[in-house]
């Protein structure tokens, strides 16, 4: 299973890099990115098909169902977290006016770092529950308050230009006036500048970083497996940079989706301070977020937002 996976992902990682960057640095049109979206839900769709075949010849046809549910529960919770990330990226590059073309590259970086990010933090959140069960109440905990702050802060315009750590960064590191081709430095006069595209670079390694720490305890109060978990991680983060150019167009028409990521948190967090007295089915969970995710997206075009009128 193990050695299935990393040949997957690495045919998966070539075809995306050669593939939807044939012809060099171009802005990505709609139609391509909704290609490349489909394809890659329907790689992750089949791989979760395979899954459950596997483990019911394995094991039987109850260990196949409950494995696959586990699978595609966290997928859908990982899928819908990574939305979030998107509306930072954007939020990012509109401040930073990253040219289009190279939006490619400071999003390859991202979902590679994304994908080595979790893959650590998951392994060592398996390691922990595996010695300490009580870490379970403490990662419910942590998503609960995650839930409660986002549910607080959503609808709110993040203030980039006050970012502590955006400040220090711009205040500390060296920069050009201006974006030099896809270049993140270069050495004028004998001293070396970095890129408003390094700065950009380095504010999305953080912002995975930041999210991986909330949405890995999520898909652990799902399963403890972390062959699970990884998988469905890895798969959700995949199709991140084609689902960008996808609703990079459109995050103005999901803006009620915050609501429901805080309610979905809320929930899986209350999930796991209450695992010990009463367990909730993997079942129940998929429908439960579901049809949060799902209500909140209709609800947002149903209810297009305002534009604030100009002063």
């Amino acid at each position: 299973m193990w050695t299935a996976f990393g040949g997957l992902v690495v045919l998966a990682l070539l075809a995306d890099l050669v593939l939807m960057r044939h012809g060099g640095p171009h802005r990505v049109t709609f139609k391509e990115a909704l290609g490349w979206s489909v394809g890659w839900v329907a790689v992750a769709v089949a791989f979760g098909g395979w899954l459950w075949w596997y483990v019911s010849q394995q094991s039987g046809p109850d260990a196949g169902q409950r494995i696959a549910l586990e699978y595609f529960t966290g997928y859908l919770i990982e899928k819908s977290l990574a939305v979030d990330n998107i509306f930072v990226f954007l939020m990012l590059f509109t401040y930073f006016a990253v040219p289009e073309e190279q939006r490619q590259k400071v999003l390859v970086i991202g979902v590679l770092g994304a994908i080595v990010l979790r893959a650590i933090m998951i392994f060592a959140g398996a390691l922990l529950l595996a010695k300490f069960h009580w870490i379970l109440y403490v990662f419910g905990a942590f998503l609960l308050l995650t839930g409660v702050k986002m549910l607080w802060a959503a609808g709110k315009e993040p203030d980039l230009e006050n970012n502590p750590l955006l400040r220090w960064l711009t205040g500390h590191v060296p920069l050009t006036r201006g974006y030099v081709g896809s270049k993140l430095s270069v050495i004028e006069n004998g001293k070396r500048l970095y890129t408003p595209l390094f700065i950009v670079i380095v504010m999305i390694g953080i912002t995975d970083l930041i999210f991986a720490v909330d949405s890995i305890p999520a898909i652990f109060a799902i399963t403890e497996d972390p062959f699970v978990v990884l998988t469905s991680n890895v798969f959700a983060v995949l199709g991140l940079r084609a689902m960008f150019f996808l609703l990079a167009g459109m995050a103005d028409r999901f803006h009620l989706l915050p609501y429901g990521l805080a309610v979905v948190l809320i929930f899986i967090g209350a999930k796991m301070l209450a695992v010990d007295l009463f367990k909730i089915p993997v079942l129940v969970s998929l429908a439960v977020v579901a049809t949060i995710i799902g209500f909140t997206v209709v609800l947002s075009l149903l209810r297009p937002q305002r534009s604030t009128p100009a002063a």
